[in-house]
């Protein structure tokens, strides 16, 4: 969701960006943004520096790797986390930002929405920070989210409560996989059944989100199915639930079967394949319904 982002961000303030990919460099830099070479450019004389990457292995390289934004960083400066790594990751991060001096703080904020809402500030933040840290990233949260929760002072309260919302749609995705198996078992049309239950008691917003993908996946476009959220992200997500889970001594059997059939679902080939492919683990598409 680094694309989006820095496009709202650019309508805004001005923006330096670096992804390691350059065709993503170049496209936030049609919206406005200045490309940089390294993460150490891109940081160079920043009040603010967003970290939008996949996992905590990416987060110390493009803060402490070669070229890595704290090379950079000026007094005062805060680094806005909006990854979901866990809270220990996050408290991690802001110890090894504090022990380079210079009064670098860490503000973590994991964001949820997906690209689309990423693009428009329609994205539910949750933040644990510092209150003179928040006071200096709030501008740059306030343009990129519709629903900011400050849920404690301190990095890792906000990777708490985004392991929670990602329990709840790891869950709710794994579900409506099993529904929508399940109705081309019975040879019901999945369309219909999504149609139809994503209106009343039953429905979620993952099951009317990811259901017409999942249905996609039997159709003649199959290959087609955009990936807006790709499985392995779930891979990650659900290993950092039940990982804390098990930390704090609470039982989410519910999680843990989802976190096994996203493995599954990895296993199967479909790491890099939007996460509503899933279904096709519970009911393949070669069988005939």
């Amino acid at each position: 969701m680094g694309l989006p982002m820095a496009r709202r961000l650019a309508g805004a303030f001005p923006v330096a960006v670096f992804d390691i990919a350059a065709e993503r460099r170049a496209l936030a830099v049609e919206h406005g943004a200045t490309e940089a070479a390294t993460p150490a450019d891109a940081a160079r004389d920043a009040d603010v520096v967003v970290l939008a990457v996949r996992d905590q292995a990416q987060v110390d390289g493009a803060l402490f790797g070669e070229s890595g934004a704290a090379q950079t960083l000026k007094a005062g400066a805060v680094v806005v986390l909006t990854s979901t790594v866990g809270p220990e990751a996050a408290r991690s991060t802001a110890a090894a930002l504090a022990e380079r001096g210079k009064d670098v703080r860490l503000v973590d904020a994991p964001v949820s929405g997906g690209p689309t809402r990423a693009g428009n500030g329609d994205l539910l933040i949750v933040v644990g920070a510092e209150p003179a840290a928040l006071e200096v990233a709030r501008p740059v949260l306030d343009r990129l989210a519709s629903t900011l929760t400050v849920i404690g002072d301190k990095p890792g309260d906000g990777q708490a409560l985004k392991a929670i919302n990602q329990l709840l749609a790891g869950v709710h995705i794994a579900a409506a996989a099993e529904a929508v198996a399940l109705a081309r078992g019975l040879g019901l049309d999945p369309q219909t059944v999504i149609d139809s239950l994503s209106q009343g008691a039953a429905g979620s917003f993952m099951f009317a989100d990811r259901g017409p993908r999942m249905a996609q996946a039997y159709g003649d476009e199959a290959d087609a199915v955009e990936v807006r959220s790709r499985l392995d992200i779930f891979v990650k997500d659900m290993g950092i639930v039940t990982g804390i889970a098990k930390n704090a001594h609470v039982p989410v059997p519910l999680a843990s079967a989802a976190e096994q059939l996203y493995l599954l679902g990895e296993r199967a080939g479909l790491a890099a394949r939007d996460d509503s492919s899933i279904v096709t683990v519970l009911s393949p598409r070669g069988e005939d319904r």
